[in-house]
């Protein structure tokens, strides 16, 4: 809601928008919310005075009215806090802000509107300066006046010998008409002035009344804009619902794309298989030309293999009767042994006998 100058003749220059706080009367330490929640706080300058002011307003409620004086001074006190001291309201402002970014505009403002209403006021001292010269030199040129004509007065006297009351009392009379014209000019001073001031009441109450029609303006928008809020926070909420719906969806749309990723692996897994295989089904038909060769090599080999085995019976059977003939032959040679033995130890005692008679004879 943008605020409407509480008077026709001032226009806002900056606006920007922070918590607003007052400092505690009773301890002079704690700060006390002026505002639930951030409000609108302006900087409007009146050309008419040539003077600025900063202004919020809550609702209907006016928490900021300050002028800002040449002796003023805001000071940062955190990243998002800062205050300045009014004495004429003999209060202390504070503003927290949203960011350190908007704090540090609201101080640059503040710093040149401070420089503004300096200039302001030596301008001002200027003129109340030579106006009060120019009053004094026609008190100067008056009395200068009154001695002439006194002096002239004394001339008279002198020259009529006797009239010194009569003198007296056209000095005193030149003296009354003096005040005077000072008291006139300083009732159509008090004249013009009082016609300003009620002037500017005039304006006053008419600016009242356009604030209060700007306040009642400003209740309907405040209702309006809070039914609006409420909408608002109710579709804020429908669209977080959706939103965390739509995280679920992109969390299982990431899990079915990483099972997807690990699927088209394990395909390209398969197709190298596949490919393999290919391969070995191209040399499948020589192997089963070679199985074929080597089924029939088998089968001459079990052929021969059998013929073989009747060879090794036959074998066998000749080696049994061998081993049958060798047995009876290692028994007729240990008897012919024997036999022979027996044979030479006859022959031996036969020749020892022999020997023995050679040895005789």
């Amino acid at each position: 809601i943008s605020l409407v100058p509480p008077y026709s003749r001032e226009q806002p220059i900056f606006t920007t928008r922070a918590h607003v706080f007052q400092i505690d009367p009773s301890t002079k330490k704690n700060w006390v919310p002026a505002s639930k929640q951030a409000v609108t706080v302006s900087y409007f300058y009146d050309s008419t005075r040539n003077s600025y002011r900063i202004i919020s307003v809550d609702g209907a409620k006016v928490i900021i009215n300050s002028t800002i004086t040449p002796n003023m001074t805001f000071t940062k006190t955190s990243q998002k806090f800062g205050q300045w001291a009014d004495s004429r309201a003999n209060t202390v402002f504070g503003l927290g802000f949203p960011s350190e970014q908007q704090l540090t505009k609201f101080a640059e403002k503040f710093q040149e509107v401070k420089e503004a209403a300096k200039l302001a006021r030596d301008k001002s001292q200027e003129k109340t300066e030579t106006s009060s010269n120019h009053s004094q030199e026609s008190g100067r040129e008056t009395p200068s006046s009154t001695r002439a004509s006194s002096v002239n007065g004394t001339d008279d006297e002198k020259a009529s010998h006797g009239g010194t009351a009569e003198a007296h009392l056209k000095s005193e009379n030149d003296k009354l008409k003096i005040a005077l014209a000072q008291s006139s000019t300083n009732v159509k001073k008090w004249e013009t002035e009082l016609q300003t001031l009620r002037e500017s009441n005039a304006r006053l109450t008419t600016a009242l009344q356009e604030s209060a029609a700007s306040i009642e303006h400003w209740k309907k928008q405040f209702t309006a804009c809070k039914e609006e809020n409420d909408q608002l926070r109710s579709k804020i909420e429908e669209l977080e619902e959706q939103c965390n719906e739509i995280n679920k969806e992109k969390e299982r749309n990431a899990q079915l794309s990483r099972r997807l990723q690990e699927l088209e692996t394990e395909l390209q897994d398969k197709e190298l298989e596949l490919e393999e295989l290919r391969k070995q089904g191209e040399v499948i038909p020589q192997l089963m030309s070679e199985c074929d060769s080597v089924s029939q090599q088998l089968q001459a080999a079990e052929k021969k293999n059998k013929d073989l085995e009747e060879k090794v019976r036959t074998l066998r059977t000749e080696v049994e009767e061998s081993k049958h003939r060798q047995t009876n032959l290692k028994t007729d040679l240990k008897n012919f042994l024997e036999v022979l033995d027996g044979k030479i130890d006859e022959l031996h005692d036969f020749r020892q006998g022999l020997s023995k008679l050679g040895a005789d004879n």
